[in-house]
């Protein structure tokens, strides 16, 4: 799928410099290019990409109208100005995808315009990307097992405080001349602050575990305010600060009612109430595709993907399947005949030996990568077999646990109504 999507577009005016004179149209920024279109002629004036931008800044034309001026590497100086819904979000959002663009993919470009892509750096990227998602994905389940691992040690102390019960229950329906019940009242201080501990030193945990940050720009309420920030996604919850760090919200992750992907670089998470507005907030972010598919595993059944998003979603899928069919056979096909190289009978003719046997489709240094990448990705799908089979015997135990306390909270009722 190519990654020169659509993010988003906004109504204004293009200036033209010959004519002197305002355009109306489109100004459409995707994740590599700016373009202008206009509304009578759906002709393109203006398409660039964001590599070209030097400086964008905040300009007034004629000193009255508020413009936004691009200029570029050539000196092409381009004016935009009556933007839908203001000018401050226009500039926010094209500042942030320019700048992002900037820091991650310029080191990028430089080494794959001096050295032409190679099958086996191709694969490599893949598999590297493979191997992001299964641990992202590990430490999620990993995450999982602790919450199962928490509510087993309170099922645990629920039975323990049940058996207290039991002892206080039986020394108020035992004769008050029965010479052992003062021992009974000393039994709940000793094991409370044993289990208080673990449970703290637990939820602490699970708060500070960081799955991953990016910048964003962020909006509330309305989508003519918004200020940059970032978004920080941790395994029991989401986090959104301002750009100066400060907490503006934090959504638990049970607090999590929806959340819309309306574009790969565009979300909106809500909160519900009931009496009161829900709290909502909308990013944007160039870095948002890499947190899509993290939300999607841990918010499986609360992730909605609008029709453009969905759209996007099914032809990033298919390829994705391709690959994820090719990872493995690829791997192991293109790593035997980079080792092997044996030449067909057609080609035989006219071309010696030695010329073929000099043409491996990957290098040594990428399929000594490539095993390691592998071994990594088998280690992490083992771990991950383990855990799941732990986890269904920490499901089994909880099960007969709850069903134990059941019993045993309706036989004390009985008990109580007996006494009362």
């Amino acid at each position: 799928m190519s990654r020169d999507i659509c993010v988003h577009t906004w109504p204004c005016s293009y200036y033209l410099e010959l004519e002197k004179q305002w355009v109306p149209g489109k100004l459409s920024l995707t994740s590599l290019s700016l373009k202008f279109m206009t509304d009578k002629t759906r002709e393109i004036l203006v398409n660039f990409p964001l590599s070209s931008i030097v400086e964008i800044k905040k300009e007034a034309s004629y000193f009255i109208f508020s413009s936004i001026t691009i200029l570029e590497k050539d000196h092409n100086k381009h004016w935009f100005s009556s933007l839908q819904p203001s000018r401050n979000v226009v500039f926010s959002i094209i500042e942030h995808f320019w700048r992002e663009m900037l820091l991650s993919q310029s080191g990028a470009a430089v080494e794959e315009s001096s050295s032409p892509m190679t099958k086996g750096k191709e694969l490599t990227g893949l598999m590297a990307c493979t191997q992001k998602r299964l641990e992202d994905t590990a430490r999620v389940l990993h995450h999982q097992g602790e919450q199962l691992d928490s509510i087993s040690r309170g099922l645990d102390k629920m039975e323990s405080d049940l058996d207290v019960a039991d002892r206080l229950l039986t020394e108020l329906e035992s004769p008050s001349w029965w010479p052992f019940s003062f021992k009974l009242w000393k039994m709940p201080s000793e094991t409370k602050p044993k289990w208080d501990a673990s449970m703290a030193s637990s939820k602490a945990f699970g708060k500070e575990g960081i799955v991953i940050k990016i910048p964003a720009v962020i909006s509330q309420k309305t989508e003519s305010h918004v200020k940059p920030g970032r978004l920080t996604v941790f395994v029991s919850g989401l986090e959104i600060h301002n750009s100066d760090s400060l907490l503006m919200h934090r959504f638990e992750r049970e607090e999590v009612d929806d959340i819309k992907v309306h574009t790969p670089y565009e979300i909106s998470i809500r909160q519900r109430f009931i009496g009161k507005p829900d709290i909502a907030y909308r990013l944007i972010s160039a870095k948002m595709p890499e947190v899509i598919p993290i939300l999607e595993v841990q918010f499986s059944k609360k992730i909605e993907f609008l029709e453009d998003a969905l759209m996007l979603r099914s032809t990033r899928t298919s390829p994705l399947a391709e690959k994820g069919y090719s990872v493995w056979h690829a791997a192991s096909g293109l790593l035997d005949q980079a080792m092997h190289c044996e030449p067909s009978s057609g080609n035989q003719e006219g071309r010696p030996l030695q010329l073929q046997m000099s043409e491996p489709l990957i290098s040594e240094g990428d399929s000594q990568e490539l095993r390691q990448i592998l071994r990594k990705l088998k280690d992490l799908a083992l771990d991950a077999e383990s855990e799941l089979e732990r986890q269904d015997e920490a499901l089994d135990g909880i099960t007969a646990a709850v069903d134990r306390t059941t019993l045993t909270i309706d036989k004390h009722n009985r008990r109580v109504k007996k006494l009362t």
